[in-house]
């Protein structure tokens, strides 16, 4: 199993409406193309209160490189992210870490 840990760093008030896009939209589209989704998260302490952070899932490499495609080919999120930054992009920022699990790590 391959993890993607993504983190978005959204411009300055942007927050709620990258919150209402995942919520909303993307969520669903992701599922929609069999991209697993793990869980969503904002630091609480210890971090910049104004990063989402969120864990896909994924068979391998390959698979995931499949999955965005879909992904990113779709009309639905395509009018979805046009909609929601029809007022200026929502991301400044993108990092991306690819997981595996240990041996050890429940599930596995």
């Amino acid at each position: 199993m391959l993890y993607e840990l993504r983190i978005y760093e959204p411009y300055p008030g942007k927050m709620p409406a990258l919150h209402a896009r995942f919520r909303d939209h993307t969520i669903a589209i992701f599922q929609k193309h069999g991209i697993g989704v793990e869980w969503f998260a904002t630091a609480m302490t210890g971090d910049w209160s104004d990063r989402l952070y969120y864990l896909l899932s994924f068979a391998d490499l390959a698979d995931r490189e499949r999955k965005w495609a879909a992904f990113g080919a779709d009309q639905d999120w395509q009018k979805a992210r046009a909609a929601s930054e029809q007022d200026g992009p929502l991301v400044k920022r993108l990092r991306s870490t690819f997981l595996n699990s240990t041996p050890y790590s429940p599930g596995g």
